[in-house]
């Protein structure tokens, strides 16, 4: 009989860091291999974990609502064998000022970070490829690994001093701002501890008078994390650094409303749900190949315009846990029954919280669809990466001018924001007139 450790794992995109979420087993439960055990939330979506072996469930190693980092113990089972064949992959995450070099973790738009992955020496046959490495086993649950204490960078120094903490520590001390060389250290070798941070930050919060909450309600703080964090980053990063242009257009689409219904009587379309949407995703697959600047992005770096090969189509998805955009892979490549069929796929699959980082890695083109919350029109901010995005409206019926007499119509507006450094006026009004004219006359798809 041994203890095995599960280690939380980079869940992929270079992660490096989750929250847990869920418990979904208690201290005592059985478990068989690759039985799912915790639901974790990372900076892209909430992702099941199964466990790597089968046993009996000794500790839960972190509590529901905590973030750690990748690597640490968070789950200790019994099982029956008393070695751990495995190899350690879990990488070492080292202080974010490191300037030592490493791979580069890049969350597709949101800008690289420097972490290392250390691969620890085989102590015993590798497992077979596609099985998850299992964690080491040990006489008895044992702490989390703790990195060693590093010496505090210069902005985290009055004159010569220095000081000491982990990682970890110096993060919490950064997220309150607070200098660390005004901190008492309690630990051994005159280190910083948590609690130090923490004590300092109760005893050095400065005294105010709040004001009378007229209504009698108080304020609510919640902390900013995981797929907010990283949505609100990524659109600062994107507001700031791409000039963002937004033109408008109103359409009839009428014709668009009317293909809609024939395609829900049509047996092509039996188990799908028709939208209009359909009809606006398949329009911008089709304008991007007169105008495929719109297909691209720009790469600061290297002073070059990408062309994508492919129309990965990202739809924003409002989630409880904020914005995310997957997106379908290929879209300009499918039919129309195809792409409604991928349509419904994800945004099922957004609304139950379980897209993978991967279905929101390497879009090309977005479209946020503000009509279902009956918005007629707005600004969208540029998914970063890409180099434009369309705005769907609401699509109302309202009094229209045809033929010089005014009749009611369904009428809807298109907004495009497009990168300025790459995309000129003529070529984002140009994309934005074919949308609009295929919706307008759905008959003009056949031009393209």
């Amino acid at each position: 009989m041994g203890i095995q450790q599960f280690r939380l794992p980079d869940v992929g995109e270079g992660l490096v860091e989750a929250e847990i979420v869920s418990w979904k087993v208690k201290p005592g439960d059985t478990v068989k291999l690759n039985d799912t055990v915790v639901e974790i939330e990372t900076a892209k979506s909430l992702v099941e974990l199964p466990v790597p072996f089968a046993g009996t469930i000794t500790e839960l190693l972190v509590p529901e609502g905590e973030t750690v980092p990748v690597g640490t113990p968070i789950i200790a089972v019994q099982t029956d064998s008393a070695d751990a064949a495995a190899e350690d992959m879990v990488p070492t995450i080292p202080d974010e000022e490191d300037k030592t070099g490493g791979r580069t973790a890049v969350l597709v738009g949101y800008g690289p970070r420097t972490t290392e992955a250390k691969r620890r020496a085989r102590k015993t046959p590798a497992t077979s490829a596609g099985s998850t490495p299992a964690p080491v086993a040990v006489a008895a649950p044992v702490p989390a690994p703790q990195p060693e204490p590093v010496v505090a960078k210069s902005n985290e120094s009055v004159g010569s001093v220095h000081v000491l903490a982990k990682p970890p520590v110096r993060k919490l001390a950064k997220d309150l701002g607070i200098d660390l060389a005004t901190v008492t250290a309690s630990g051994p070798g005159g280190i910083i501890t948590r609690a130090d941070v923490e004590r300092y930050s109760t005893v050095a919060a400065p005294a105010y008078e709040p004001a009378p909450v007229v209504s009698g309600r108080e304020d609510t703080r919640v902390p900013v994390k995981g797929v907010q964090k990283v949505m609100a980053q990524a659109m600062v990063a994107s507001a700031f650094t791409a000039p963002h242009v937004t033109e408008w257009i109103t359409v009839d689409v009428s014709a668009t409303m009317e293909l809609v219904d024939r395609l829900k009587a049509d047996k092509a379309f039996r188990e799908l749900r028709v939208s209009p949407l359909l009809i606006v995703a398949k329009a911008v697959t089709l304008a991007a190949r007169r105008t495929p600047i719109i297909n691209a992005a720009w790469d600061e770096p290297a002073q070059e315009i990408v062309y994508k090969g492919a129309v990965n189509l990202g739809i924003a998805a409002a989630t409880p846990r904020g914005l995310i955009v997957p997106n379908i892979k290929n879209a300009d490549a499918l039919t129309l029954p195809e792409l409604c069929g991928a349509l419904n796929d994800l945004v099922a699959t957004a609304r139950e919280g379980k897209t993978q980082p991967a279905d929101q890695a390497g879009g090309s083109f977005t479209i946020t669809n503000v009509g279902v919350f009956g918005v007629d029109a707005g600004t969208p901010i540029i998914n970063p990466g890409e180099a434009a995005i369309l705005a769907f409206g609401a699509v109302r019926k309202q009094p229209w001018v045809v033929d010089d007499e005014i009749v009611p119509r369904w009428i809807t507006t298109l907004a495009l924001s497009f990168d300025h450094r790459l995309i000129d006026g003529e070529k984002g009004s140009t994309f934005l007139a074919d949308v609009a004219g295929i919706l307008e006359d759905p008959a003009r798809a056949l031009m393209f």
